[in-house]
């Protein structure tokens, strides 16, 4: 965690959307701070409040990412008591809420090194407001800690093991089935799990077979494949994506859509060859298994 340093670059991963100035007013804070910084706009399409989903996509990015300040807001707690900090890992620092936000990524990174509380009020604007953090503390002291300021400066050093982790998504695969969750829905709607590929074939499933995938109450038929194209136009393929999460798309068309799913939604693959079958229920039962997709239902 270096100090009087710097850093060139600040990245900045929120829920904030862009429909509002929230993003903008941060941008103006740090360049007051830090004109120098370069700011990469990660993602501010995090789902609101999505605290699991902003750690997910900020694991994800950071190897791919310059030598940085890690600014991220998702903050349901803001207000409240909950921790403001600065992480060190790998010689990088993560700043932001002490809400799990932040630890996956400093694990991607070689692992949580030293934190310390942002409590000095000589790194923050005045008045700090209750409602926006992002501007008040995490901004500035995003910005103070790309311009040199050692750390410790911000506030006293904290235990490493006492920052707020998220439990680790745990997928259940096997007998033919995997179940997980959505953790993403990208701008094409196809939906990232919290799966990989290493469940995929512990539940008998290889590139070329045919799975169904059930969510919503619905099963639908799909193919595993390397890629969108392994299937035909407007059919649904699972494969392992760019950053290694077993996907759900479709070819040309919105995965999100056609399951009726989002983060956070439970999902099933289960192997049509050697899987259980779908129970569809006797006539008139309305206790019975997911229709296939095509069928009514009714």
């Amino acid at each position: 965690m270096p100090g009087m340093a710097g850093y060139d670059w600040i990245t900045f991963t929120s829920d904030y959307g862009l429909e509002d100035h929230f993003v903008g007013v941060c941008h103006g804070v740090m360049a007051r701070v830090a004109p120098r910084a370069r700011v990469v706009d990660l993602c501010h399409a995090v789902a609101a409040q999505d605290v699991r989903q902003g750690a997910h996509l900020l694991a994800q990015a950071v190897p791919y990412l310059p030598r940085a300040v890690h600014l991220a807001v998702v903050d349901p707690g803001v207000g409240t008591g909950r921790g403001m900090v600065a992480v060190g890992a790998g010689g990088q620092v993560l700043v932001g809420p002490d809400n799990g936000l932040l630890v996956w990524a400093a694990e991607a990174l070689g692992g949580v090194e030293r934190a310390h509380a942002l409590e000095n009020p000589a790194f923050r604007l005045a008045p700090v407001s209750r409602t926006f953090h992002g501007r008040d503390v995490f901004a500035p002291a995003a910005a103070h800690l790309a311009a040199g300021v050692d750390p410790a400066e911000l506030g006293p050093e904290l235990d490493p093991e006492g920052l707020a982790r998220l439990e680790r998504p745990a997928g259940r695969a096997g007998a033919g089935r995997i179940e997980g969750r959505v953790v993403a829905v990208d701008h094409f709607g196809n939906l990232a799990l919290e799966l990989g590929h290493r469940d995929l074939a512990a539940a008998g499933a290889a590139v070329g077979d045919p799975v169904e995938v059930r969510a919503g109450g619905r099963a639908h038929p799909a193919t595993v494949g390397d890629t969108f194209a392994s299937v035909p136009a407007g059919e649904l393929v699972v494969h392992e994506d760019s950053f290694g999460s077993l996907a759900v798309a479709v070819n040309l068309g919105r995965a999100a859509d056609r399951l009726g799913a989002g983060a956070g939604d439970p999902v099933e693959i289960v192997g049509r060859r050697g899987g259980p079958p779908v129970d569809r229920g006797g006539p008139g039962d309305r206790r019975g298994g997911p229709p296939v997709d095509g069928e009514s239902g009714n």
